[in-house]
């Protein structure tokens, strides 16, 4: 599977961005669509994750209410609405694939995007 993240930018603190993530090739593989960020200096985290179905979304709790994530099975397509930014959202966010459901933990996630800059300023 090939993702393509974009839709990333410089927003000001309280505004609000969407992610796209485009997914081609093999995607009959993977059940679940997630984005993860990395801050500078930071590891990666787990941020949101969805079905290819949008039957079953979760979150993490940093992002819990904030952010909402979509998917667009005819398209391929996984989206990140971002509201009410602050700045300690700023990262490198980045779509990966999983077969299975529940997961956080970047190590289980097979296909990843190159990633797409966020940054808020405050």
């Amino acid at each position: 599977v090939q993702l393509q993240a974009s839709g990333g930018g410089l927003v000001q603190a309280g505004g609000s961005l969407r992610l796209s993530c485009a997914a081609s090739g093999r995607t009959f593989n993977t059940y679940v669509m997630a984005w993860f960020r990395q801050a500078p200096g930071k590891e990666r985290e787990f941020v949101a994750a969805i079905t290819w179905s949008g039957s079953i979304t979760y979150y993490a709790d940093s992002v819990n209410g904030r952010y909402t994530i979509s998917s667009d099975n005819a398209k391929n397509m996984v989206y990140m609405q971002m509201n009410s930014l602050k700045s300690e959202d700023t990262a490198v966010y980045y779509c990966a694939t999983s077969r299975r459901l529940g997961l956080r933990d970047p190590a289980d996630f097979e296909s990843w995007g190159q990633g797409t800059q966020v940054t808020v300023s405050s």
